[in-house]
């Protein structure tokens, strides 16, 4: 096991043995950190980290997590759950494109052809509804690069849209003036990808292993992926099935318990796979230059390699800035590592103000399209996200909100017209949000949030009595998080503060108010507000 040693020396010390395929750069004089002062420690790290002032003023940033488990439109962990008899995308499989015996991914990765993307299109969207980054998919678990990799023959310049997609999206986002980010997931492909190997418990072909357990480079010979090797793809059967499984129930049943289990220590049984995700991952950094790292792990990811790829991130950013200028995201973190990294909560919140920069990330509906959200109109509304964002910001926060795309390149009408509602609330509003910082508390109200990941699906939606605060200069924001039903705005929270002036955030019109010992008490014209709720802007002394 490779731990407490830097592991850019490891790889250049075994060189490009272990790639099986096509980098045309020598691994062992690519895979040395950038020099500087970070070093690959969880303490240099800490001691030297800040949060860039770009990323604590951006406070809202769109994702395209896309890729080809976007072409069946089938939903969440397509690459995977394919491969698993009894489920519905095995099922949908199935019925569309054939068993994964005869059909496996790979063959998706193929149908990926992007065919109607319109970048430029999009990313006007997006930052008309405020985003001030934009992140792009860099891979997924399914080990699959959307970048000219260097070091990993299955990408999307060789298969599926032929285009480099990261570089694509990076040149459109900046040129509107977003930072840009990418998003790593591949980490967990070695253990993730392992259903691909398995076989059906039941029916009439029970035992017979799936493609990627009869599949070499040999095999491709003749065909459109002539000269891959999909055992890459797949990353190798490190821990397939076991042979003698005759029940779905049994099946599952063993994934949980083996090769579903999220873990970040790297793989003793595939030494080559850490190697491997180290070069590509370091080449992503290199090639695009992001500004912001977002990996789908609790922790750094891989043990060491993932400690190295933080430091020479970080050493790389003096380089190109003359400063640290850019973001790590990782999850799940102690408290006593959240200095190193910006902690990212998945699909949850933060109950208070936290003392460290952080993200949340959710989504719109699920991270890879699924037509049943268009069809069922069940995705997340445009009011839930305000209400989130102003909820998130409040307390410290950014919101990283994910729109899934089609395989084709495009959104769906029901998710531009979400986006579109987005924008009607935050061009209004957005002096409230963008480059704020949390005042003394994060808001008052009735309706609370736990900390933690995964949580909001067991919240319930915020009200009008809810208010969020935020300061800027001599400013203090409140936004309610619901349109008011009385015209006498309450804000029990500043029953004694010196209030000298309170307006409707971009109108220079002073609103009448009261004070008394139940709060501030603001009379707010019926057409000022928004459908999601207002936003004052309050100055006296004292009050920021």
């Amino acid at each position: 096991m490779i731990t407490r040693r830097n592991f850019a020396a490891v790889a250049a010390g075994v060189g490009g043995a272990l790639l099986s395929s096509g980098p045309t750069e020598a691994a062992e004089s690519f895979s040395a950190i950038a020099a500087g002062p970070f070093q690959p420690t969880w303490e240099s790290l800490k001691a030297r980290y800040q949060a860039p002032d770009w990323f604590r003023d951006a406070k809202f940033g769109l994702w395209a997590h896309w890729s080809a488990q976007c072409v069946p439109e089938a939903g969440d962990w397509y690459a995977r759950n394919m491969y698993m008899q009894g489920d519905r995308q095995y099922k949908h499989h199935q019925a569309t494109y054939g068993h994964p015996a005869d059909t496996g991914f790979m063959e998706i990765e193929n149908l990926w052809k992007a065919e109607n993307w319109n970048p430029e299109d999009l990313l006007d969207l997006y930052k008309s509804a405020g985003a001030r980054y934009f992140v792009a998919l860099a891979n997924h678990h399914d080990n699959f690069d959307t970048y000219a990799s260097k070091f990993h023959d299955w990408n999307s310049l060789k298969v599926g849209p032929k285009k480099d997609i990261i570089g694509i999206w990076a040149k459109a986002a900046r040129a509107r003036g977003l930072k840009f980010g990418v998003s790593n997931h591949s980490a967990h492909a070695w253990h993730w990808f392992q259903t691909a190997y398995g076989y059906d418990p039941e029916g009439p072909r029970a035992g017979e292993r799936y493609d990627a357990w009869k599949l070499t480079k040999y095999d491709g010979r003749g065909t459109w992926w002539e000269g891959l090797d999909p055992q890459e793809l797949y990353a190798g059967a490190v821990m397939p099935m076991p042979d003698g499984i005759k029940s779905t129930a049994e099946a599952v049943a063993w994934h949980e318990a083996h090769d579903r289990v999220w873990t970040e220590d790297p793989p003793l049984a595939n030494p080559a796979f850490v190697r491997q995700w180290y070069l590509r991952c370091k080449d992503l950094i290199d090639s695009y230059k992001p500004d912001l790292l977002y990996f789908d792990n609790f922790d750094l990811p891989l043990g060491q390699a993932g400690l190295d790829i933080a430091a020479h991130y970080y050493n790389a950013s003096l380089a190109w800035h003359g400063k640290l200028d850019v973001v790590i995201n990782t999850k799940n973190l102690p408290e006593d590592r959240r200095a190193a990294v910006i902690e990212d909560v998945e699909r949850g919140f933060r109950a208070d103000i936290e003392p460290h920069p952080w993200q949340t990330d959710t989504c719109i509906g699920d991270w890879h399209y699924n037509r049943d959200r268009f069809e069922n109109k069940s995705y997340m509304n445009a009011q839930a996200v305000i209400h989130r964002l102003c909820d998130v910001v409040a307390k410290n926060g950014n919101l990283l909100l994910s729109i899934p795309v089609r395989g084709d390149g495009t959104i769906d009408a029901e998710e531009r017209r979400i986006v579109e509602d987005i924008a009607s609330w935050t061009s209004r509003f957005g002096e409230a949000i963008f480059g704020t910082r949390p005042w003394r508390i994060a808001g008052e109200g009735p309706t609370q949030v736990a900390s933690g990941q995964f949580g909001e699906g067991n919240a319930k939606p915020f009200t009008a009595d809810d208010i969020r605060f935020t300061t800027r200069k001599d400013a203090l924001y409140a936004m309610t998080l619901g349109k008011p039903t009385d015209p006498d705005l309450s804000i029990m929270t500043l029953a004694k503060a010196k209030v000298e002036r309170v307006e409707v955030v971009g109108s220079n019109a002073p609103l009448k108010f009261r004070q008394d010992q139940r709060g501030l008490h603001v009379t707010v014209p019926e057409n000022a507000s928004h459908a999601f709720g207002i936003a004052l802007k309050i100055r006296g002394r004292g009050i920021t």
